[in-house]
């Protein structure tokens, strides 16, 4: 699997170089250079949806577990490097965050179960964003190939994300490793079936706080909608002043179409044509298309290197925590020997 990952990265650069040698390097490079400083205001702007998104994962942690905000947002920085330099297939970020929970003393069964349903909630308002996207669309175009292909696109999600909403309240985690267990017989499997059962149970608890179910996923939407600004950012820098809707319009397609391309990391090359496609829609050119992604692109690195530097030295401290601890178990005395009574029993067993 990891294998795959890799080569479709090395396909998604080379179609983003591709893209850029035919539409003109000079002309994108221009484009990029344009934006100057701009970039900071750029990295600001999608600073803000990641911090909302922080915000509201926390709501699904009870009060007896919930982590400080400032825990929350860490996580959540560090699981968008994850997600957008990392070759994880879009899940590598969501089994980073929940690990740094545990790390952080939170159990594992309400770590996994935030993650889990935070995920649900995250595509469903997705779905939701993107029916914005294919309305605006349909009023710039009409009905066409591009807004009827999308919708059937975002139909399909609805009903895996209602299958999956089903098979969660069903034991779903449970069943996986229940299957597991059955094929690998003699392996101490019955702890992890009961981890499962727990995230399961943990799940379905979750599930029953409808407020902060309500809270996420309006947190999220509006996340996903402040997205936008990104883009309105980098066009007006650029001297490209676009409507909110058009922005909108980018945004929510372009997330629906990385969300589909989850294979590619990154979305690498993927992300440009649709770019291109779309801002011809809205009259951009194709170099100003492809010099808004880069953009955004440096936006990832900008953001997302000094994530994955926090990432690891956060699993570093861990694992010197962990040496210290069995180093402190081994060097500890061991307990004395029972007292033998003058009956020759010892004082534990009288």
């Amino acid at each position: 699997m990891r294998r795959w990952g890799y080569i479709a990265l090395i396909v998604g650069i080379a179609l983003v170089i591709g893209l850029v040698c035919y539409q003109g390097a000079g002309d994108v490079a221009a484009a990029v250079a344009a934006v100057s400083w701009g970039i900071v205001v750029v990295v600001l702007v999608r600073l803000v949806p990641i911090m909302l998104d922080g915000y509201v994962w926390r709501l699904l942690f009870l009060k007896d577990h919930r982590p400080s905000v400032l825990t929350a947002l860490w996580a959540r920085w560090i699981g968008e490097a994850v997600n957008t330099l990392v070759p994880a297939f879009q899940v590598g970020g969501a089994v980073v965050r929940s690990r740094l929970m545990v790390m952080r003393g939170v159990p594992g069964r309400i770590a996994g179960a935030s993650v889990v349903v935070d995920l649900t909630l995250s595509t469903i308002t997705l779905l939701f964003f993107t029916m914005v996207g294919i309305g605006l669309l349909m009023a710039h175009h009409g009905e066409s190939d591009i807004a009827r292909a999308i919708g059937y696109c975002v139909a399909g999600g609805f009903v895996v994300v209602i299958l999956l909403c089903v098979f969660q309240h069903r034991g779903f985690f449970g069943w996986i490793i229940g299957r597991v267990a059955r094929f690998a017989r003699g392996r101490a499997w019955d702890n992890a079936i009961g981890g499962a059962q727990a995230l399961d149970e943990a799940i379905l608890d979750l599930y029953r706080h409808r407020w902060l179910l309500a809270g996420n996923a309006a947190g999220q939407l509006a996340a996903w909608t402040l997205g936008a600004a990104e883009i309105y950012a980098a066009l007006y820098f650029m001297g490209y002043e676009v409507t909110i809707a058009d922005a909108l319009l980018l945004e929510s397609l372009i997330l629906a179409t990385r969300t589909a391309a989850f294979f590619v990391p990154g979305a690498l090359g993927v992300q440009e044509g649709v770019l291109v496609l779309l801002g011809g829609m809205i009259g951009l050119g194709p170099e100003v298309a492809l010099a808004l992604s880069l953009v955004k692109r440096v936006r990832e690195l900008v953001i997302g290197v000094p994530g994955l530097l926090a990432w690891q030295i956060a699993e570093g401290k861990n694992l010197l925590s962990r040496g210290a601890r069995r180093a402190a178990s081994a060097c500890a005395p061991e307990p004395p020997p029972p007292v033998a009574s003058s009956a020759g029993g010892s004082r534990e067993a009288l």
